[in-house]
């Protein structure tokens, strides 16, 4: 039997509150346009650990290209790549395609020209690769009305400080509470048909309002009811738990140029940036030499002449790419070994590379070949 909410009275108005802040202060967003399923949950997975600012010209862009279950099942996995690149996490969109696929193929069993559409179940949009609680409950609820919760980041700090919520956001005994007192508030929003809308309304709050240091509490619409605000504890709710310490890696990455094209290799499948195309490039712990990491990503000795350096962050690592011209390009023996192709740069922007590679990329084209370098 399930503990008593007690909050259970204040349900209705939290969510009425929220509900009418809602519908005059919510950002108009592209995908807010529409309660097509499939480009709802295009958006969610693209907004996962991203910021909507960036994610709207892609999804648009994505949109465009790939609008429905079939072209992006038919689409090929380079293609979406390249539709994805600079997004990141790219096993994100790995998972879109293998979804729509599966999708297709339970559409048209024994049926070839049966209609596709996106499942409307939600244990069948929680089955689809890629997709967890959070976004199967943001589908369900945004593009069905279904009571269901849609509980991220965000959402998480908004409901432990409006109802007291202690514990460690991360450990599941708090995740439940915070889980079980969504539950309640989408289904106080039910007979109002306002399931989506209100788990929206709790993103949106969490966004723009209830930020994590500053929380901008003279303009929450339900500050009234919101037990952190009404004492004092905006600044130990949620708990937060510790974030590991950012580690710091270097890396080398090594140009070949022969005849007007560029040495490059695609990433194997099951490790960071899947089947991305990047430049040879080796890591270079502490005393190791460039001569070393050279024979490891080239096969050789080559005449090393630096071109730049580019940083950057993924999650806790603090990564710096140290760029060379490799010269002769002549006795770049990874290509020939088949661990490496030639292209030239028109054909290499056309490859989705990952957001370093490509500054290296875009590097080449704005500076060009240093004249020593043949």
């Amino acid at each position: 039997m399930k503990p008593a909410n007690p909050y259970a009275r204040s349900m209705p108005a939290i969510v009425k509150a929220l509900l009418a802040w809602f519908s005059s202060q919510a950002r108009d967003l592209p995908w807010r346009r529409t309660r097509d399923p499939y480009a709802i949950w295009i958006s969610e997975i693209m907004l996962q650990q991203t910021r909507v600012a960036a994610v709207i010209p892609y999804w648009e862009r994505w949109m465009k290209h790939l609008p429905t279950i079939e072209a992006l099942a038919r689409a090929r996995q380079e293609r979406i790549h390249r539709l994805w690149a600079g997004l990141g996490y790219y096993r994100r969109a790995r998972n879109l395609h293998r979804a729509a696929q599966q999708i297709v193929r339970a559409a048209r069993a024994g049926a070839p020209k049966a209609p596709v559409r996106f499942p409307s179940a939600f244990d069948e949009i929680l089955a689809l690769p890629g997709i967890g609680r959070y976004t199967a409950g943001a589908v369900a609820s945004i593009a069905f009305g279904q009571p269901r919760p849609a509980v991220d980041g965000n959402v998480m700090r908004v409901l432990a400080r409006l109802l007291a919520v202690e514990g460690n956001l991360c450990e599941k005994q708090t995740n439940s509470i915070l889980w079980r007192h969504a539950e309640h508030l989408t289904q106080a929003a039910e007979p109002a048909g306002a399931c989506g809308e209100l788990n929206q309304a709790l993103m949106e709050l969490g966004s723009l309002i209830c930020l994590p240091a500053t929380p901008r509490c003279g303009a929450c619409p339900v500050r009234r009811f919101c037990v952190a605000a009404r004492e004092g504890r905006t600044n130990e709710l949620p708990e937060r738990a510790k974030r590991p310490k950012p580690q710091t890696k270097h890396f080398a990455a090594f140009i070949c140029r022969q005849a007007g094209r560029y040495l490059a290799r695609q990433r194997p499948a099951g490790v960071v940036n899947a089947h991305l195309w990047e430049f040879p490039n080796a890591e270079m712990p502490a005393g190791r030499t460039l001569a070393s990491a050279s024979r490891q990503a080239l096969g050789g000795e080559f005449s090393l002449r630096p071109f730049g350096v580019v940083k950057h962050t993924i999650t806790r690592y603090r990564i710096t790419l140290r760029i060379f011209w490799a010269a002769p390009a002549s006795g770049c023996k990874a290509a020939r070994n088949g661990a490496g192709v030639w292209r030239t740069l028109d054909q290499l922007r056309a490859l989705p590379f990952p957001s370093a590679h490509r500054r290296v990329l875009d590097k080449i084209a704005v500076l060009g070949e240093p004249a020593a370098v043949n």
